[in-house]
């Protein structure tokens, strides 16, 4: 059977499942890494790749973009997205290589909550915000416990979580200009145009801080498998889910990544978290989960993850 075909049969939870799985299994095996090759590298082999991929499935679309003029505001909104998507990749990694992976991920949800609380005049909106605010809170003070990284002392690493929060940040502003690129580009041309620009973007710091690392084969085949585990098969799955379930359901199930990315870094990297940690990241999946529940049907009006797959539909349309 055809691997189209075989999407097109498989449950949409179970697509979604698989592509949150599959994003913090990168992450976690990017995270194995850390101690032969720096972040800044493994951004690079994750945007290289991913990049090179997507390119390949999007050659033809992206062939025709290339054929014809555009206005000149098409194009700065597609290398600002680009270089949105660089300095997120490139901060979430930072932040992997400073304090745990689900913490980490905890804090960047941070980002589609900000986008829910300027976009919403809805008072639950801000109750979902509150408990968000909560979880930060018990991070801020459950950092003592086994939630930190070996050589970082009691409690979280302060660097750590300002990259977490320039990455969340950024994802705030992912949301935006997804939205944009995917209403002046047609198909996924945005998207691998967006990969492109960011892939060249952390080239520089890539190489400088890769070194000798980059030219070892394990570092280079392992760099290629967490692009394709951390971008291209999420985003793959996550576009076939999207065809058949709302945004708002599919916002819920994502809402689960923290946890996910919590257990990912248990499993993969031996992150104990202790229990204020765990407490934090429920907080934090509970009020991103309810923001997508009550979210609005207008994509403006989104909240949450629901804005994020607002956004990331908006390239199959």
């Amino acid at each position: 059977m055809r691997p189209s075909r075989l999407l097109a049969a498989a449950p949409p939870s179970l697509l979604a499942g698989t592509g949150i799985v599959s994003l913090q299994a990168g992450a976690g095996l990017a995270g194995r890494l850390f101690d032969v090759a720096s972040p800044a590298a493994l951004t690079g082999l994750r945007l290289w790749s991913a990049a090179a991929v997507l390119a390949m499935l999007g050659w033809r679309g992206l062939r025709a973009t290339l054929a014809f003029s555009r206005d000149r505001h098409d194009w700065a909104v597609v290398v600002c997205f680009g270089l949105v998507l660089a300095v997120m990749n490139f901060c979430i990694y930072q932040a992997f290589a400073r304090i745990p992976l689900g913490i980490a991920v905890t804090i960047e949800f941070l980002g589609p909550l900000a986008v829910a609380v300027a976009t919403s005049r809805r008072l639950t909106d801000l109750l979902w915000v509150a408990l968000a605010m909560t979880g930060v809170l018990l991070l801020s003070h459950g950092g003592a416990g086994g939630g930190s990284l070996p050589g970082t002392g009691s409690g979280l690493n302060l660097a750590g979580v300002i990259f977490a929060l320039v990455s969340a940040a950024c994802w705030a502003g992912y949301i935006v200009l997804s939205a944009a690129t995917g209403r002046r580009f047609t198909g996924s041309t945005g998207l691998v145009i967006a990969m492109i620009v960011a892939a060249i973007a952390v080239t520089g710091p890539a190489v400088a801080a890769g070194g000798a690392a980059l030219r070892r084969p394990a570092v280079l085949a392992t760099g290629v498998a967490v692009g394709l585990l951390s971008s291209v098969i999420p985003y793959r799955l996550e576009l076939e889910a999207l065809r058949r379930i709302p945004a708002r359901v599919f916002g819920i199930w994502m809402s689960l990544e923290p946890a996910v990315a919590a257990l990912a870094g248990l499993v993969l990297l031996g992150q104990v978290l202790a229990l204020p940690e765990w407490l934090a990241i429920v907080a934090v999946v509970a009020a991103s989960a309810g923001a997508s529940a009550t979210a609005g049907p207008r994509p403006v009006a989104q909240s949450g993850p629901a804005a994020t797959a607002e956004a990331r539909r908006s390239y199959d349309e």
